[in-house]
């Protein structure tokens, strides 16, 4: 596992390196605050983590620095049937890929899944999820460009608990959250999903494109503060140097990583572990 970690930082290693900051047991905390800003930390949080540690900075004191950084919230119970999610995320952050992969793990794992095509912004969106459901071998509920996204989540729910699913995953539109009307719509789906079951949807997920780094914090709280988000999930992680903005995400929103994206397979969405991630980083720093 700490492989797909290490591939995931990969580019914010090198990054760390071009510094040309000699790795040591020790590191000058003016050095590691350099490297830290380097794999886009944010600087508030750069200095909370060094707040308190001796001027030359050994790996075993860093450490436990970082692994705060992550949520301790408990993680969402997964043992309602069918076992709905929402995922949201802007367009381009690799939304409808990473559905592909989720639906792509859970039929691995034995489970029934059918897929909501509830993104009817775009005719392509439509199209491309179907595409990947018959080739991952998943049933889909889908509709014409312009209807109204909530049926389409209500009638996917509902089919779901007639047929006896393990689970559902529904894509929304790649809204910008600047957008009121389209944030309303989001809302509705909600509203909607809790008809078609009780206590539906049970985790709501935000895909963030790793390569924004920090500057995806403003739009993962706005999303937060409009549906109360349950996790997150991030992409394209391999092709980016801004890894450490995890970390600021994380600490942030006080939400837990629950996957991230290091590559276009399916088994490259990876179960988040903080502690993995954390020895990545410092087998980079430390060498």
């Amino acid at each position: 596992m700490i492989s797909f970690f290490k591939k995931g930082l990969s580019k914010t290693v090198d990054a760390i390196k071009d510094i040309g900051i000699a790795a040591d047991d020790k590191i000058a905390k003016d050095q590691l605050e350099d490297l830290l800003l380097e794999a886009d930390i944010t600087y508030d949080l750069v200095e909370e983590i060094l707040e308190g540690l001796p001027t030359n900075v050994t790996r075993e004191k860093l450490e436990p620095k970082l692994l705060n950084c992550f949520s301790i919230k408990e993680p969402t119970d997964e043992t309602a049937k069918p076992f709905v999610e929402i995922i949201i995320g802007v367009n381009g952050a690799g939304k409808t890929t990473t559905i592909s992969k989720l639906a792509s793990q859970y039929k691995q794992a034995g489970q029934k899944v059918i897929l909501g095509a509830s993104d009817t912004f775009r005719a392509a969106a439509i199209e491309q999820l179907s595409r990947w459901a018959e080739k991952i071998g998943v049933e889909i509920v889908s509709t014409a460009q312009g209807h109204d996204p909530s049926a389409v989540a209500f009638d996917t729910i509902s089919k779901a608990v007639a047929k006896d699913f393990d689970r559902v995953i529904i894509d929304t539109a790649g809204r910008l959250h600047t957008q009121a009307n389209l944030g309303n719509e989001l809302k509705k789906i909600m509203r909607v999903s809790a008809k078609a079951m009780p206590d539906a949807p049970h985790r709501k997920i935000l895909v963030l494109d790793g390569t924004q780094g920090n500057s995806a914090i403003n739009q993962a709280q706005a999303f937060h503060e409009m549906v109360e988000l349950d996790g997150i999930i991030i992409t394209k992680l391999d092709g980016t140097a801004r890894g450490g903005a995890i970390f600021s995400i994380a600490k942030e929103l006080q939400l837990p990583i629950l996957y991230i994206g290091v590559g276009e397979l399916p088994e490259d969405l990876v179960v988040f572990e903080p502690s993995e991630f954390v020895t990545a980083l410092l087998d980079g720093i430390y060498g």
